[in-house]
């Protein structure tokens, strides 16, 4: 049996987007999934699985990356935020809960103080949300557009190479085939062309995020892994002193891939999250 999750290539407004849909028999309000890089969908393979034993979940390519076509247009988080309502517009979804990890964490977050209406809930894990806190050297490095411009076009494998040193515990390792999609995706020129434009995005619209993260009514959680070395949990902190409604949770042990090292950990957390949080309120 095969660890990836089955995807599909569906249209959405005339550009290709991969994605994988699991608990297609539950009811309720669907969760929607949404990766970093140099990973893509199938960073969940592990979690997405254990979430959809309650309630519909998707996951998807972000637009430019993995499998899905690039859209016209910046790459900033309001604007990756925009293209996800336009996905919700397309899947017929109304609300949903999101989850976003890495450069799908400030999306996630832009959304729910853009789209209240559509958003019930999020959780965001081990993400860049404040540009005035600490992270590792080598993402201070790629934050700075003509390294990565350089790096990412010239040094795709010694970034990806990296990525799996620094994003795991050193005993665990990624399935091989979730290993070979990450990379047979990032390896492709448009791909790291797109997430060069991201990387600019983001870094220029950073700075105003936490004017939209006050703006959030409804609740988050904020899940950190406390050994992820690249956003250390101070990110996690200031994140949570300027939420309205804000839970914080300290995974011990949790790398930057803690969806993969600890799938069991985090689904136990979210599904907490969600009865004590989420379901007091109205659907």
């Amino acid at each position: 049996m095969s660890v990836l999750l089955a995807t599909s290539i569906e249209q959405v407004d005339g550009y290709a987007v991969r994605m994988a849909r699991l608990g297609a028999d539950k009811v309720g309000t669907p969760l929607i999934l949404m990766h970093g890089y140099p990973e893509n969908l199938q960073v969940w393979c592990r979690l997405a699985p254990l979430l959809a034993r309650e309630r519909p979940v998707i996951a998807f390519d972000w637009p430019g990356m993995g499998e899905s076509a690039p859209w016209k247009g910046g790459a900033t988080p309001r604007r990756m935020a925009e293209r996800l309502r336009r996905l919700l517009d397309a899947w017929g979804l109304d609300r949903v809960h999101l989850l976003g990890s890495d450069m799908g964490g400030q999306p996630s977050l832009v959304a729910a103080a853009r789209f209240p209406d559509r958003i019930r809930s999020v959780v965001v894990m081990n993400s860049l949300v404040m540009g005035h806190i600490e992270t590792s050297w080598e993402i201070e490095v790629l934050r700075q557009y003509r390294w990565n411009l350089e790096i990412l076009r010239h040094l795709p494998s010694i970034v990806f190479f990296r990525a799996r040193q620094t994003f795991l515990a050193r005993q665990r390792s990624v399935p091989k085939a979730v290993l070979e999609d990450f990379w047979r995706c990032f390896r492709r020129t448009d791909v790291r062309q797109f997430i060069v434009r991201m990387c600019a995005g983001y870094q220029g619209q950073l700075a105003k995020l936490p004017d939209d993260y006050r703006r959030i009514t409804c609740p988050v959680l904020v899940l950190w892994g406390d050994s992820d070395k690249h956003f250390p949990v101070k990110q996690a902190e200031a994140l949570r002193a300027e939420l309205q409604d804000g839970t914080m949770h300290v995974v011990a042990g949790g790398h930057h891939w803690m969806m993969l090292e600890k799938p069991d950990a985090l689904a136990t957390r979210m599904e907490r999250f969600f009865l004590e949080r989420v379901r007091d309120l109205s659907e």
